[in-house]
């Protein structure tokens, strides 16, 4: 004849001191209090794992945060999970891991962390860049969405004024880097697919606009015309050492002095200044000394070799030298 367990009482759980070892006291059902021997009282429910018909423990909480009613209301939604084969244990962790997605994995927090990363791959100027164009048309609507919230209908609503004020550009660069950063959720175990894989086909594509260029004929006259422009000594600088080396915009108006070895005749753009992240050497013609001597009373005192007029501790605008010719 089977026997029923006795079920425990208030008074019961109160009074019961601690022993040597935890003692273990049954309410049925699986419903026990385990007393530690510190003193501490803790319900747990044990029960056979559906699937795996293996004993299984689950902590519900400390007595008398949680009474014995509780205990026992809880016990028996947990009773019923079992009884529709649902682990009570898995579920939990289930939605806890839900809700940690809904709190760490944001698109801002993912993002950066993906441009972590991508830290090692651009260069410093590129990768500001990229954070200023997210934080500017993407993270005021979405920066706290969790990942797992993130669809394509929202992203392509969240573009059409930028394509309606013919930035395509902007809207592919973005949308790339949304790609990106939804792939880098996907590797790292924070949504299961990327939701934007296809949103660059809801927008036309840009066309495609190639940069002013300079026929080598043209140049002489280009030099004569700078020479007789009225602009600052350092922009006009700037000019000469950007077409004399044939580097980037972001590569000359960040050069510094220490960068130089007048020994060796050599300027060494470091790796993070590049592209692809290599190390530049570039051979210092007497043209390019005499553009250091121009400067050198303005800037050999300071670390860039192209200070800024308003802060001449850090090197001037990356632009600078394309807006001189915009505004000649």
């Amino acid at each position: 004849m089977a026997t029923s367990t006795v079920r425990l009482t208030n008074t019961q759980i109160k009074n019961q001191q601690p022993g040597p070892k935890d003692i273990v006291l049954s309410d049925g059902g699986g419903l026990q209090l385990r007393v530690r021997t510190n003193g501490s009282k803790l319900w747990n429910f044990n029960y056979y794992h559906p699937v795996t018909k293996k004993r299984v423990n689950i902590g519900i909480g400390p007595y008398p945060d949680i009474s014995l009613v509780k205990a026992r209301e809880i016990v028996l939604e947990y009773q019923q999970l079992v009884a529709t084969n649902v682990d009570p244990k898995e579920k939990r962790e289930q939605e806890s891991f839900n809700n940690k997605q809904e709190t760490l994995y944001t698109l801002r927090n993912v993002a950066s962390e993906w441009l972590e990363i991508k830290k090692h791959e651009v260069t410093e100027d590129h990768a500001t860049k990229t954070w200023r164009s997210l934080k500017r048309h993407v993270f005021p609507e979405f920066g706290d969405t969790p990942l797992t919230k993130i669809t394509a209908p929202n992203i392509i609503k969240l573009f059409r004024p930028i394509e309606a004020s013919g930035n395509l550009e902007t809207i592919k660069r973005l949308s790339q880097r949304l790609n990106e950063i939804m792939n880098h959720g996907v590797n790292s175990g924070y949504i299961a697919a990327n939701p934007l894989v296809k949103i660059h086909t809801a927008f036309k594509k840009p066309k495609k606009e190639n940069m002013a260029t300079l026929a080598p004929s043209e140049l002489p006259e280009l030099m004569r015309s700078l020479s007789q422009a009225s602009i600052k000594r350092v922009t006009r600088c700037l000019i000469e050492w950007q077409l004399h080396t044939m580097t980037r915009p972001s590569e000359a108006a960040t050069a510094r002095w220490d960068e130089l070895d007048l020994a060796k005749l050599t300027w060494t753009i470091p790796a993070e200044k590049m592209k692809k992240r290599r190390e530049h050497v570039i051979p210092l013609t007497p043209q390019m000394l005499g553009i250091l001597e121009a400067i050198k009373p303005i800037s050999s005192h300071r670390e860039f070799i192209f200070p800024s007029d308003r802060d001449p501790k850090t090197h001037c605008n990356t632009q600078t030298a394309n807006m001189a010719f915009v505004v000649a």
